[in-house]
């Protein structure tokens, strides 16, 4: 069975497109669009990782994840994705407690690579 996936954006198409490819390589999804969202889905939702954009409402991604880290999560594998991909905002989030962090525009193969090695390091 596949493992649960957090996916935190705003952008209904990317949504969209980003269930659709974790769906496919067999994971069971939830979705938030703000910040506030996403804290709130992961303690309801319990999910194994997250795709957390960085420009969200109310929070950004960069503070959810400092949060989350914050809050004890430790063992939750982050990946930001984002259109912000300038080398002070990757390593901002990495610093912030990111596992991974991938750019938009992004290949549906390499992101699924990056997700699938995430979750194995557990394993």
């Amino acid at each position: 069975m596949g493992s649960r996936i957090l996916i935190v954006d705003d952008e209904p198409n990317i949504v969209t497109s980003l269930e659709f490819l974790m769906r496919r390589s067999g994971h069971e999804t939830a979705v938030a669009r703000d910040g506030d969202e996403a804290l709130a889905a992961v303690a309801s939702f319990r999910p194994d990782l997250v795709l957390l954009d960085v420009a969200l409402p109310h929070r950004d991604g960069f503070e959810v994840c400092q949060q989350l880290r914050a809050d004890g999560w430790d063992a939750l594998k982050i990946l930001m994705l984002t259109a912000k991909g300038r080398e002070v905002e990757v390593a901002k989030g990495l610093a912030v407690g990111a596992d991974a962090y991938v750019t938009k525009p992004f290949s549906t193969r390499e992101l699924v690579e990056a997700v699938t090695n995430l979750l194995a390091a557990d394993r």
